[in-house]
């Protein structure tokens, strides 16, 4: 496993940082439907914090169902976490960045066109670097 650092100096909470790097696992692939995930206590030692910030970042991904508990047996990733994390990145996270986004385009004075042609190009070119990023993957292999 790689060094896993978190922002001791970001305006967010250490807990919501455990509960993402999670998420983000999840979605890799690296945790998978009805897999046991780290303990409270295998996450404190990862992140060297109190194991009851990492309690409590493993408890929010219980109340949002994303994980479950066996009793005596630990947390496990749920059936359709991967989904439901997707689902809640694309409203939360993308919405929130696109009304900022369309925000600064009327202050600009750049005409929704404009602005869509702009995302097209992006989107674009963030595939072309998918594709190369996954041949390159291949030559590894």
């Amino acid at each position: 496993m790689r060094a896993i650092i978190l922002n001791s100096d970001s305006i967010k909470p250490i807990y919501i940082q455990i509960a993402e790097w999670l998420e983000a696992e999840i979605l890799k692939g690296n945790l998978t439907e009805d897999e046991r995930i780290y303990s409270q206590y295998q996450l404190a030692e990862i992140f060297t914090i109190n194991p009851a910030t990492a309690a409590k970042g493993l408890n929010l991904l219980a109340d949002e169902e994303i994980v479950y508990k066996k009793r005596g047996l630990g947390m496990f990733v749920s059936l359709h976490a991967k989904s439901y994390i997707l689902q809640k990145r694309k409203n939360q996270i993308l919405g929130q960045m696109i009304r900022d986004l369309v925000d600064e385009a009327v202050r600009l004075g750049v005409r929704k066109t404009e602005l869509l042609e702009m995302i097209e190009l992006a989107h674009q070119e963030a595939d072309d670097r998918d594709r190369e990023a996954g041949g390159e993957e291949e030559e590894k292999q």
